[in-house]
C-alpha cells in the first residue's frame, strides 16, 4: 500500500520538484481543488480557472471530491499538489476546519493557498480568500422576503433548508444572513439552529441538491403544513423544495428564496419557482485566483483583501423581477446575462 507523504517529506518533495521545474524552464503549475466536479457552480469555477491559466501560461491540474463533504479526497489532492511542486492551490473546502493541517503543510512548502467561496476556519488558515459575501447574500434575500410579506412577516412560518451539519460553513453565513435580513434575532452567529424565534418551523439539511431539498421540505411540512416562507442554501435545494410543495398543491402560496445565481436558478426565478436569489460569480473567483498565483510565482506578492473585510469580495447581486423598496436588485434579464451553469 502506498504511503502518503507528510510534513517535512512533503515540503522537501515540493522544493525538489519546484527547483527542478524552474531549472528546466517549465511552466508555473497550480491546482484547483473543488468540492465536486458536477455542481454547475464548480464547473464554472473550473472553466474560469482553466481559461485564465491558459491565458497566463500556467499549467493547471484540477481535483474534486467524489461528493460534497468528501474531505479525504481533498487532503490527498493537496498532498499531490505539494509533491508536484505547485506554486499555488485554489481550494473550496468540504470541511473548513479539518483541512487546515493539510493547508498548513502546503503553505510550509511555499505554496500560495487561496480559499475560493468557502472561508477556512479560521479564515487566516489560507493565504487569502476570494469569495462572495455569503452573509450579505443571505441578508439580501431575507430583507426581500420580509418586504414582500410586509405586515404578514410578523406571522411568517419559515422553513430553513441548510447544507449540512458541519459548522461553521458558507451555509451558516447564508442562513444567518437571511435571518438577520428577515428581522430575526440570531443566537450564535457561527452556527444555525439555535434561534428562539417562534416563526422558525425548523431546520433541515439538503446536501445542496434537489433530492435533499425535496426530503428536507417534506420533513418540515410534516412539522407544520402551513409553512409560507422557505430559505434554501442554493437553487437545486430550492427546486426540490418546490416539488415537495407542488405535490401538496401549495407551490403558489409559499415564498422561496435562494442563493447562487446559476442559469437554471435564474430561470426558476423567471418561472416563479423562486421569488428571488442572490447571484454570485464563481468564474471571477477562480480567474482572480489564478492571477494571484501568477503574481505570487513572479514577485512573491500575496493578494490583499477588500478594504474593511477579511477576504477579497467578488460581489453579489439580488436577482428578482419583483423589486422592493430599500433592497437593491437586478432584473431576471440582467441575471440571465451574468449567470453560469
Amino acid at each position: 500500500m502506498k504511503k502518503l507523504l507528510t510534513g517535512t517529506a512533503l515540503a522537501l518533495a515540493a522544493f525538489a520538484t519546484g527547483a527542478a521545474a524552474e531549472s528546466h524552464g517549465m511552466a508555473t503549475s497550480a491546482c484547483l481543488i473543488t468540492k465536486t466536479d458536477t455542481n454547475p457552480f464548480f464547473v464554472k469555477m473550473k472553466e474560469g480557472a482553466t481559461a485564465k491559466a491558459e491565458e497566463l501560461g500556467i499549467e493547471l491540474k484540477s481535483f474534486a471530491g467524489k461528493v460534497d463533504g468528501d474531505h479525504e479526497t481533498q487532503v490527498q489532492a493537496i498532498e499531490t499538489c505539494i509533491a508536484d511542486g505547485a506554486k499555488g492551490i485554489l481550494l473550496t473546502a468540504s470541511d473548513t476546519s479539518s483541512i487546515v493541517p493539510a493547508v498548513q503543510q502546503a503553505r510550509d512548502a511555499g505554496i500560495l493557498v487561496i480559499a475560493l467561496d468557502t472561508p477556512l476556519n479560521p479564515i487566516d488558515s489560507a493565504d487569502a480568500t476570494f469569495a462572495t459575501d455569503n452573509f450579505l447574500a443571505g441578508e439580501l434575500i431575507g430583507k426581500w422576503a420580509a418586504a414582500k410579506l410586509g405586515d404578514e412577516a410578523a406571522n411568517a412560518k419559515i422553513a430553513m433548508l441548510d447544507l449540512g451539519v458541519s459548522q461553521p460553513t458558507v451555509g451558516v453565513l447564508r442562513d444567518q444572513g437571511f435571518l438577520q435580513g428577515f428581522g430575526i434575532d440570531l443566537g450564535d452567529p457561527n452556527k444555525w439552529g439555535d434561534e428562539e424565534d417562534e416563526r422558525i418551523v425548523g431546520n433541515d439539511v439538503t446536501a445542496g441538491n434537489e433530492e435533499g431539498g425535496r426530503k428536507a421540505m417534506e420533513n418540515l411540512l410534516a412539522k407544520d403544513p402551513m409553512i409560507n416562507v422557505v430559505y434554501t442554501i442554493n437553487e437545486p435545494a430550492a427546486a426540490g423544495a418546490y416539488e415537495a410543495l407542488k405535490s401538496i398543491g401549495r407551490e403558489n402560496d409559499v415564498l422561496i428564496v435562494s442563493v447562487d445565481g446559476g442559469c437554471p436558478g435564474v430561470q426558476n426565478v423567471a418561472d416563479g419557482v423562486i421569488g428571488a436569489t442572490s447571484q454570485q460569480y464563481p468564474l471571477l473567483m477562480a480567474s482572480k485566483g489564478i492571477e494571484a498565483i501568477a503574481a505570487w510565482a513572479k514577485d512573491g506578492v500575496k493578494p490583499q483583501p477588500t478594504e474593511g473585510k477579511d477576504f477579497f469580495d467578488t460581489g453579489v447581486s439580488l436577482v428578482t423581477d419583483e423589486p422592493v423598496d430599500g433592497v437593491e436588485s437586478i432584473s431576471v434579464a440582467e441575471g440571465t446575462e451574468r449567470c453560469w451553469g
